[in-house]
């Protein structure tokens, strides 16, 4: 398995739980999120995007990391660019690093990307490092969390089959149709299998603070 980790440039809380998540990754910047490298203790082989926000203390330091640079006006941002490379670098595997709990359409299109990630039959987590998202499409998938980790799985369409284990409140076979709330706020026990047979959506997750250090 190939782990890259993609460096973002929204808020990150460095972790334990992190650390461990993304143990033995490559990392590929994208754009201002190379402020995290020196956090993490992580040297990116790559570093991508128009760099408007980089800012010159960055781009000093990191002199010596290769760039590709790209024009402002693009049709693609900075983070689908990095994980383009990554993909073609043969990633297996992508963690998300400081794309949630920004700016809310940049979320949400992180959120939907990752589910097109998923897709393409790669693992993929989104982390900020006090929460956590996971894509959900058709199959199962076993999630560690640790217990009282509040959960919440939101339907980007109607969920269909949705299985939910190692929760409160589990579901069986439950029909989840878009913008319902019923797979809102639920509890993980420990592991969580999430197995769906038809539509798509994310898991959110919320570890307890003591895992936050």
């Amino acid at each position: 398995m190939t782990r890259f980790a993609i460096l973002l440039g929204g808020d990150l809380t460095v972790t334990a739980r992190l650390r461990a998540q993304i143990r033995g990754a490559r990392v590929i910047a994208a754009d201002s999120g190379m402020m995290h490298a020196a956090t993490l203790g992580l040297m990116p082989e790559l570093w991508v995007g128009d760099f408007d926000s980089a800012g010159s203390e960055l781009t000093m330091q990191y002199r010596d990391v290769p760039r590709e640079s790209f024009p402002a006006e693009k049709d693609a941002t900075d983070g689908a660019i990095a994980v383009a490379e990554a993909i073609r670098r043969g990633a297996t595997e992508i963690v998300l690093l400081g794309g949630l709990g920004g700016q809310t359409d940049h979320t949400a299109g992180l959120l939907g990307q990752s589910i097109e990630i998923a897709r393409k039959g790669l693992a993929c987590l989104l982390s900020s490092g006090i929460e956590e998202a996971w894509p959900v499409i058709p199959g199962s998938m076993e999630v560690a969390l640790p217990p009282e980790t509040r959960l919440s799985i939101i339907p980007f369409s109607d969920l269909e089959g949705l299985d939910l284990a190692g929760v409160k409140w589990p579901l069986l076979k439950r029909s989840v149709p878009l913008g319902s709330t019923l797979t809102l706020s639920n509890v993980a026990l420990g592991p969580v299998r999430i197995a769906v047979s038809s539509g798509h959506g994310v898991a959110i997750a919320y570890p307890p603070l003591e895992f936050h250090v």
